[in-house]
C-alpha cells in the first residue's frame, strides 16, 4: 500500500484481484494486441497484401508487451494508442506497416471496453449465483421458523425466516435475468472508421463493398462475439454503458435491501452477520457487535446506484459522430462501478454464508405480539358459541388497550390472554387460550411457498449453473 499518494479503496479494500485484473492496464493492452491480430488476419483473408509471417510475428509478441517503449513514446506523441502501435512495431519489424491498418483509436479502445465489460459481467454473474445459492440454503434451513413480519416496520402477521429470505433471493434472481439479458445484447463496435462510415476500409479494398461488409462479422467471430453493432459514429453508442451500469445498479439495490433488513434484524438481536472472535465492534463500547459488513454493503451500493447517472449523462451529451468528454468519465465510472459491485457481492456471499439466527429471541418477540393477533380467532369462536360479535369486539378492544398500556408504559409482558381468561364474558381457560398462540398457525403458506419457490424456480437455475458455484471470497477489512 502506498502511503505517500491516494489509492482507490476499491482496489485496496473492497474489490477482488480477479476483478481488478480485468480492468488493469495489462489486460487492456493485451486485448489491444488481440484485436490488432484479428484485424490483420481479417484483412489478409479478404485479400490485402499481408503475409502469414507478419501475422506470426504479431502473435509471437501478443503478450510480452514492451511497456517502457510505449510509455516513452507516449511522452512524445501524447497518444496512448499510437504509442502502443509504435511499441508493437519495434517488436514486430516485419509487421510494423500493417499494425492498426485502416483503423481508428476506437477500434482498439471501444472494442476492448466491450470485451472487458462482458468479462466483468461474467464474473458478476458467477458471484451473483453464489449469493443466491447461499441464500437458498439459508431459506431451506429456516423455512419453518416463524418470525414476526413487519409492514411499515410495525409488527404484522407472522411469516417465517426462510420466507423472508426468499424475498431477497427473488430480487437477486431478477438481477440475474438482467445480467443474462445484458450479456446477450453486447456486441462489438467492429471497424467503423473515423465517423462510422468505414471510408478508410472502402478505400483499402478498392471500393469492394462486399469485402467491407465482411470485416465486422469476421472480427466479431474471432473475438467470440455474435456480431457488431450495425451502425455507429466513431464510437459505439454510449447507451450501451448505460445499460451495463443500470444492471449493476439493480444488483446494488437488491444488496442494499437485504443488508438493510439484516441491519434492522441485528438491532433486534434476531439475526446476526458473521462476527470474528477477535473482531472489535466499537473502540469505546467493547460489548458492541455492529453489522459492519451489511453497513458496508449499503455504503458501496449507494455508490453504484449513483454511479449509474454517469453513463446516462454521457450518452445524452455525445455530439453527432463523437466527442471526447466521455473518455475521462468512462475511465472512472465503468471500472469503478464494476469494482464496487464486485466488493458488494463478495460481502453478500460472506454475510449470507455465515448468518446466525437466534430463535429464542425471535420466539420472545413473537410471544409479545401473538396475543393481539389471536384475538380475531378467539372472538370468532365465542360467536360460534352464540355470542354477539360486536359485544366481544368491544370487550377485546378494551382489554387489548389495557394490555398495550402495560407493555408500553410499564415495560411488562403482554398479559392479554390472562385478562381474557379472567373476564367472565369469555368462556375459555388460560390453558384453552394457549392453542390460539401457536406461531405455526399464523404463518399461512410460508413454509410451502419457500419449498415450492426453491424447487421450481431457484434450484433449477443453480443446477444449470452448478459449475459456477463454490466461489470463495476474502474480506479485506
Amino acid at each position: 500500500m502506498a502511503r505517500d499518494r491516494y489509492e482507490s479503496p476499491l482496489s485496496t479494500r473492497y474489490a477482488s484481484k480477479e476483478m481488478q485484473y480485468i480492468f488493469s492496464p495489462d489486460k487492456k493492452f493485451r486485448t489491444w494486441r488481440r484485436l490488432w491480430i484479428a484485424l490483420a488476419e481479417t484483412e489478409k483473408e479478404l485479400g490485402l497484401n499481408i503475409t502469414d509471417e507478419q501475422i506470426g510475428e504479431l502473435k509471437a509478441h501478443a503478450d510480452d508487451i514492451n511497456y517502457e517503449d510505449a510509455e516513452a513514446r507516449e511522452k512524445v506523441v501524447r497518444h496512448d494508442v499510437m504509442s502502443h502501435v509504435y511499441a508493437y512495431g519495434l517488436q514486430c519489424p516485419k509487421a510494423k506497416g500493417i499494425i492498426h491498418l485502416g483503423a481508428t483509436s476506437c477500434y482498439v479502445g471501444d472494442n476492448t471496453d466491450i470485451i472487458l465489460m462482458r468479462e466483468a459481467l461474467v464474473l458478476v454473474r458467477r458471484k451473483l449465483l453464489n449469493v443466491i445459492a447461499t441464500l437458498a440454503k439459508f431459506a431451506a434451513e429456516y423455512r419453518d421458523q416463524p418470525t414476526l413480519a413487519f409492514t411499515h416496520y410495525q409488527p404484522a402477521q407472522p411469516t417465517t425466516v426462510g420466507k423472508r429470505a426468499t424475498l431477497w433471493i427473488n430480487e437477486f434472481m431478477l438481477d440475474l435475468d438482467e445480467v443474462d439479458h445484458t450479456l446477450s445484447q453486447l456486441k462489438l463496435l467492429g471497424c467503423k472508421g473515423t465517423t462510422g462510415t468505414q471510408a478508410s476500409f472502402l478505400d483499402l479494398f478498392d471500393g469492394d463493398q462486399d469485402k467491407v461488409d465482411k470485416i465486422d462479422p469476421m472480427i466479431a467471430e474471432k473475438m467470440g462475439f455474435s456480431g457488431c453493432y450495425p451502425v455507429s459514429g466513431q464510437t459505439y453508442s454510449r447507451k450501451v454503458d448505460t445499460f451495463v451500469l443500470n444492471t449493476l445498479g439493480g444488483i446494488a439495490a437488491s444488496a442494499m435491501k437485504m443488508a438493510t433488513d439484516i441491519r434492522l434484524l441485528q438491532h433486534m438481536k434476531e439475526i446476526e452477520e458473521p462476527f470474528e472472535k477477535t473482531q472489535i465492534g466499537s473502540s469505546a463500547m467493547a460489548y458492541k457487535r455492529n453489522p459492519m459488513r451489511s453497513e458496508r454493503i449499503c455504503s458501496l451500493s449507494r455508490y453504484v446506484m449513483v454511479d449509474v447517472l454517469n453513463p446516462a449523462i454521457t450518452s445524452g451529451t455525445q455530439w453527432f459522430e463523437r466527442t471526447l468528454d466521455d473518455s475521462a468519465n468512462k475511465r472512472l465510472s465503468i471500472p469503478e462501478g464494476f469494482l464496487a459491485i464486485d466488493g458488494i457481492l463478495d460481502l453478500c456471499i460472506n454475510v449470507t454464508d455465515g448468518m446466525k439466527v437466534y430463535t429464542k429471541v425471535i420466539e420472545k418477540h413473537l410471544a409479545a405480539e401473538l396475543p393481539f393477533m389471536a384475538t380475531e380467532n378467539i372472538m370468532m369462536d365465542e360467536v360460534k358459541r352464540g355470542g354477539d360479535r360486536q359485544e366481544f369486539h368491544e370487550e377485546i378492544r378494551e382489554l387489548s388497550m389495557q394490555a398495550g398500556r402495560r407493555v408500553k408504559e410499564e415495560g411488562l409482558d403482554n398479559n392479554l390472554l390472562d385478562l381474557i381468561a379472567e373476564d367472565p364474558k369469555f368462556h375459555m381457560t388460560r390453558e384453552e387460550l394457549n392453542k390460539y398462540i401457536d406461531p405455526k398457525k399464523f404463518v399461512g403458506c410460508a413454509p410451502h411457498q419457500v419449498e415450492k419457490y426453491l424447487k421450481e424456480v431457484v434450484n433449477p437455475v443453480l443446477q444449470a449453473n452448478k459449475d459456477e458455484l463454490g466461489v470463495s471470497v476474502e474480506i479485506s477489512v
